[in-house]
């Protein structure tokens, strides 16, 4: 045995300090913590692929909009509960040319990053009819959006989407849907962490199957235009981003300002409900919030009771990098495309050490390169592997922790630098050999 990058009582020490019970079900948090700590206690640089955080600098056309509005004294002024209606109106746009479909500028609302919205909207979901009190998730999935469930006290059934693609789809969704009782759908798309992509076809028959059962779809589109396979940049000209949309009546889109745009830290999103949604009525929500809609108790009572609308400097710059990118003059896929090309570099230099992807094809096809993709290692489960590499000094969530009922872990592209290629494939050489 070849001695490892990072002593291995150091790092099983911090894992015990830290309370870690069962390294398998570490949060993205807790693994991130016991990196820094044994990376500041050792001297030895971390490969750290456990959070997605943007590692790309913020849109500039976002920077200078925002820049320019709080010079102009926006800062010491509300903003409307309602949204910006500049933001609004390029958000509309932007679902028009880049989805190819028609959104009210009314249903298009400001929140402070996807996460604000997921919350609001799975509240929402849950209160439109008291026999429908359950949330059924594709999995796997980002983990937060079952904590937000868990702090709301709703109830949430979920599945590994693994084994069901194609026609397979439709029947395991109507298994749960024909119980009655599940109010919304929650998906990403690309799927994080798996990056696989719901095909047209996947997404017509949830559409059918959400109005036929009377439920609610929760688009994230967190990735938005991230299937590098399809060149999906050009606005107003197929091909589209995929969405159920099509499908139904019965959407939310989550449009996150965080990954597509590099702006994660301003917090700043937009929740788009489809028209006919948005001014529904339902007899439990009329009752509960007076009479008002669908889509006005989302914006008008929940959004206000959360944070009382959305950064305001914030709304004007996502809706000048909307406005950029409906023109022509801005196009942010470009930006983010590095990420695939990571992805490429790194999936190589694992499996060229004896690791293996664990969600590798994409219904038939080989799993496009993106922000985030899976790694296993022969009959090693996710606890082990992760705890293992973390002698290696490489850090990465386990997929279990995601819904996923397969074993390995989520790796992300984000953070890695060019020098890490070298170093990543020096470590996984070491790892080969002990192993």
């Amino acid at each position: 045995m070849r001695a490892t990058p990072i002593n291995k009582e150091l790092v099983d020490q911090a894992i015990r300090d830290f309370g870690i019970q069962d390294f398998a079900k570490a949060t993205i948090r807790e693994v991130k913590a016991v990196a820094a700590f044994a990376e500041k206690e050792s001297g030895v640089e971390f490969i750290k692929m456990e959070m997605g955080i943007p590692g790309l600098p913020a849109a500039k056309v976002g920077v200078d909009a925002q820049i320019k509005a709080l010079q102009e004294g926006i800062a010491n002024s509300y903003p409307d509960i309602q949204g910006y209606p500049e933001l609004k109106h390029q958000a509309s746009r932007f679902v028009k040319a880049f989805i190819g479909v028609d959104i009210n500028p009314t249903g298009c609302i400001p929140t402070v990053g996807s996460m604000q919205g997921t919350f609001a909207s799975l509240m929402l979901c849950s209160q439109c009819d008291p026999k429908k009190d359950t949330v059924l998730f594709i999995d796997p999935g980002f983990p937060v959006q079952k904590m937000q469930l868990q702090v709301m006290g709703v109830k949430y059934e979920t599945f590994d989407v693994y084994d069901y693609r194609g026609g397979k789809l439709a029947p395991k969704l109507e298994e749960y849907l024909s119980q009655g009782n599940i109010c919304a759908i929650l998906y990403s798309n690309p799927n994080n962490p798996s990056w696989v992509c719901l095909t047209e076809e996947e997404l017509q028959d949830i559409g059918r199957l959400a109005t036929q059962y009377d439920t609610v779809i929760i688009e994230d589109l967190a990735y938005f235009a991230m299937d590098f396979r399809h060149d999906l940049s050009q606005p107003f000209c197929p091909p589209y981003q995929p969405t159920v949309a099509r499908y139904t009546d019965n959407y939310m889109l989550l449009i996150s300002g965080s990954k597509a745009f590099s702006y994660a830290g301003e917090r700043i999103a937009v929740t788009c409900i489809g028209d006919k949604l948005f001014n529904r009525h339902y007899d439990a929500l009329a009752a509960r919030y007076e009479g008002l809609p669908f889509g006005l108790v989302f914006s008008t009572r929940l959004l206000y009771a959360l944070s009382s609308g959305t950064s305001h400097s914030a709304q004007y710059a996502l809706a000048a990098i909307m406005k950029a990118a409906c023109d022509g003059t801005y196009c942010f896929r470009d930006e983010v495309k590095v990420y695939g090309e990571r992805a490429h570099r790194l999936k190589d230099i694992f499996c060229r050490h004896g690791f293996h992807i664990v969600y590798d094809h994409d219904m038939g096809k080989p799993i496009a390169d993106g922000f985030y993709f899976t790694i296993g290692y022969k009959d090693m489960t996710s606890g082990e592997l992760a705890h293992e590499l973390m002698y290696y000094g490489v850090s990465a969530i386990c997929l279990i922790t995601t819904g996923s009922h397969q074993e390995g872990l989520r790796v992300c592209t984000s953070f890695i630098r060019d020098n890490q290629y070298d170093l990543l494939e020096e470590r996984m050489a070491i790892f080969e050999e002990n192993h």
